[in-house]
């Protein structure tokens, strides 16, 4: 089928249509490149450089009639959600919004949204977090990516769009951004790596569910193909602290510099795990990537990018 992938110059986004590419999806791309890398762009899908709020979206699927939408494109910052929540509500909202308009008025059949798993359940009481807890969000990101789902669901009621939204726990892996404030996992490799001295926030035991990017890859490749509608738990349902994360970094980096912490960030909650038991009995998606394993290959992509960066070197994909 031909699949818009927003946000597919990113970081998710490039796992995501590198593992549609490989099941034969044709592949269109919209992406703003505020954060997503030309080199990024698969090299056999049509690239759309735009906005999701742009006056041309709507002549973009007149032009491509995509028969399904996967809508990564998103403000992915809890921090810079808390300083600036009218820009985080403003993409990850309205954003979506325009996206759903302009799917139902082309006929898609199916959409999947790139929810979050984290920050919509808040201070959970029950960890790892079922799909039917009660979302309780303590970051203006959860709450928008929250109001985002409420939207599915009353486009699905008002013209019976078939959706998913998938709650992902933290991903990491190859391509991350490690110059942002997102992504602990890729800002603590290149750090380390680098030499440079990597903070830990806060006291480290706040803990988060780690998932491997290709492990949500093949999250979305499912889900696509199915007519399950609802919201669905991507994750491991593990616990791994962020202390413990910085501790297999330095080991896998080789080194050994003191850990630092520094004050803790707000909006940000202590415990965070998901329970992917519906994904796993409604999809069949289970992660196959062992937590160790995928940071190995994260060390090793950034290692390779560290090195390409010297005269003459092209950055790996």
């Amino acid at each position: 089928m031909k699949v818009l992938v927003t946000g597919g110059a990113g970081f998710v986004g490039s796992h995501v249509c590198d593992r549609l590419a490989r099941d034969g999806h044709e592949l269109v791309i919209l992406d703003d490149l505020s954060t997503g890398r030309v080199a990024q762009v698969h090299p056999a899908a049509r690239f759309y450089q735009m906005e999701l709020d742009s006056p041309w979206l709507d002549e973009l699927f007149a032009i491509e009639q995509p028969d399904a939408v996967v809508h990564l494109a998103a403000q992915a910052s809890v921090r810079r959600s808390v300083a600036d929540p009218v820009f985080d509500a403003r993409v990850n909202v309205l954003g979506t919004i325009a996206l759903l308009q302009a799917a139902v008025r082309h006929e898609a059949q199916r959409f999947l949204f790139s929810s979050t798993g984290g920050a919509i359940y808040g201070e959970a009481t029950v960890v790892p977090t079922p799909e039917d807890y009660p979302p309780s969000p303590v970051s203006p990101y959860g709450a928008s990516k929250r109001a985002a789902e409420l939207m599915l669901t009353t486009f699905h009621t008002m013209s019976g769009l078939s959706y998913a939204a998938l709650r992902y726990a933290n991903v990491y892996g190859p391509r991350q951004d490690p110059h942002g404030e997102a992504g602990v996992v890729a800002i603590f490799t290149r750090q380390l790596l680098a030499g440079n001295e990597a903070i830990v926030n806060g006291d480290g035991q706040q803990t988060r569910d780690f998932v491997y990017v290709a492990d949500v890859a093949e999250a979305n490749a499912l889900a696509l193909t199915s007519q399950a509608v609802g919201a669905f738990n991507v994750g491991t349902g593990k616990e791994t602290s962020i202390n413990e994360i910085f501790r297999l970094l330095q080991d896998l980096t080789d080194n050994r510099q003191v850990e630092r912490h520094g004050p803790p960030k707000a909006g940000e909650q202590r415990r965070s795990a998901v329970d992917a038991t519906r994904i796993a009995r409604e999809l069949g998606w289970r992660p196959t990537t062992a937590l160790r394993d995928g940071l190995a290959e994260t060390v090793a992509y950034f290692r390779a990018e560290l090195t390409a960066t010297r005269p003459g070197s092209a950055a790996p994909r």
